[in-house]
């Protein structure tokens, strides 16, 4: 009994020693692992309390929208972008907000929406933005600024109608040989778009695609042969 007892005294001292050299170590990982808990739930309470209060906004603007109510358009957009531009509804009410804009004579703000997500934007309506803002460009004769816009990586979603649309810049600037090899890029990718989809789905999306086509078609035969 004794000897058991001398053990027992022996592995006390041992957890104490260990205790006493690794204990507030130990308590300070399990401290910040608590932490990192209650962040990571309070941020993600936090994400969504945003997502759902910038949906609210971004039904607001959908309404000032329906209803050409400019102001308020622009002011549901600015609450968007200066209080939810983290969110995806900062840049689909921006986006939104520019389409009424345009649409209202209003160039100005429809450039800076537009600006904005190819700044802050992500991905599609980010690349979605880039070529709404160069055709805006075009329409303003800013040839080189709207070929900026369509410089760099595109998502392959939007691959044809960025050569598309730089081909339209370049046949403004005179360019026609550009604008060929441009138009000819856009259709190339359309079809490649058609054959990545698989038996059925790949039909109807050629048959869905074919007056886009035969628009890439056209403006490609206006400008007469290659010389």
């Amino acid at each position: 009994m004794a000897t058991y007892d001398l053990e027992e005294q022996e592995q006390l001292a041992e957890m104490k020693a260990w205790w006493k050299q690794y204990g507030n170590l130990l308590v300070g990982l399990l401290t910040a692992a608590a932490i990192g808990v209650l962040v990571w739930q309070g941020w993600n309470w936090y994400q969504r309390n945003q997502t759902a209060q910038a949906s609210m906004v971004y039904n607001v603007l959908q309404k000032a929208v329906l209803e050409k109510d400019s102001q308020r358009t622009k002011a549901a957009s600015g609450e968007l972008l200066e209080k939810f531009g983290g969110t995806t509804y900062a840049s689909l009410g921006a986006l939104t907000a520019a389409k009424a804009m345009f649409d209202a004579g209003d160039v100005k703000t429809a450039k800076a929406q537009l600006l904005w997500v190819v700044e802050h934007g992500k991905d599609e309506l980010r690349d979605l933005a880039r070529v709404r803002l160069a055709a805006v460009l075009l329409d303003e004769k800013a040839y080189d600024e709207a070929l900026k816009q369509l410089d760099g990586n595109v998502s392959a979603g939007f691959a044809t109608r960025f050569a598309e649309s730089r081909g339209d810049v370049l046949n403004a600037q005179g360019k026609k040989s550009e604008a060929r090899s441009a138009y000819q890029t856009a259709l190339t990718k359309l079809d490649e778009g058609d054959k990545t989809g698989k038996g059925k789905n790949s039909l109807q999306d050629k048959q869905a695609n074919a007056p886009y086509r035969e628009m890439l078609q056209q403006k490609l035969d206006a400008l007469g042969e290659s010389k």
